[in-house]
């Protein structure tokens, strides 16, 4: 049940709430970028692993999760968090704060310059705003449910490549030898079937260019939730799709596949 007063749940409040959630996010992705952007080429500090050898964190990571998650709580001490670094918070409010501080550590790390701060917030219905800040390439991309994703103020839309065979698709590979056996499969049925395939190493700005149609479809199992919540809720806006799958082939943990409208079943099927 909505505890809000009914002054607050009319339309024109309800818009201006999500107006001001996604001003916030803006500013904060932008402040974690800026501290990011600084730091980077530098020497890398505090580098440890996390699930295995080749899963890094570093500083860079815990500071701006930091910086993050303090802005988060300041402007909405009543909402949930849920970061990739640890300093997750339950809330009351009933939103969630989905925050992958640095997607794309090991870029980052190597001095190439493919990586983002991604936030989403979300209802029980999933992300009602999106964004993913590209500080080394100024792009930011951003959506709110209902009214169109954009890349600095540039509506985005998907690609309109109908044919499967003639898609450019994007994925992501795991940490752990076993599963990244498991992807290695999934990527040996798809690979014959598209025009080629690209491994970048950043989930979120995989979905932000299907989004903007720099590719036609992305697809990856493993996937957590601060990685994909605002990536989606941009692919859908920007009239894509993007499914959660319970699994591809013989790997049983979560995926996601998202296209434009016209080659998403095909891929889906390639997956199953």
């Amino acid at each position: 049940m909505d505890s809000r007063p009914p002054a607050a749940r009319t339309p024109g409040a309800v818009r201006r709430r999500v107006t001001d959630l996604a001003t916030l996010a803006l500013e904060v992705a932008r402040e974690a970028g800026a501290l990011l952007l600084e730091r980077f080429g530098s020497p890398a500090r505090g580098v440890g692993s996390k699930s295995s050898v080749t899963d890094l964190v570093s500083d860079a990571d815990r500071d701006a999760e930091a910086l993050i998650v303090r802005r988060l709580r300041a402007a909405r001490p009543d909402d949930a968090i849920v970061a990739e670094e640890g300093t997750s918070r339950h809330g009351t409010s009933g939103l969630s704060w989905y925050v992958d501080p640095l997607d794309g550590t090991i870029n980052y790390l190597y001095g190439i310059p493919h990586w983002c701060v991604t936030l989403a917030c979300a209802d029980g219905e999933g992300a009602i705003v999106g964004v993913i800040h590209d500080p080394s390439r100024l792009e930011t991309f951003t959506a709110q449910r209902s009214r169109g994703a954009f890349v600095s103020q540039r509506r985005l839309a998907v690609s309109t490549e109908p044919d499967l065979g003639k898609a450019l698709v994007a994925t992501g590979f795991g940490y752990d030898a076993e599963v990244r056996r498991r992807q290695g499969t999934a990527v040996a049925r798809v690979l014959p079937r598209v025009r080629d395939l690209r491994r970048f190493g950043s989930a979120a700005l995989d979905l932000a260019w299907v989004a903007a149609g720099r590719f036609d479809g992305y697809f990856e199992s493993g996937i957590n939730p601060w990685d994909v919540e605002a990536g989606i809720l941009i692919v859908r806006e920007a009239g894509g799709r993007a499914t959660r799958l319970k699994g591809i082939g013989d790997d049983p943990r979560p995926a996601v596949v998202a296209t434009n409208a016209a080659i998403h079943e095909a891929l889906r099927t390639l997956l199953a």
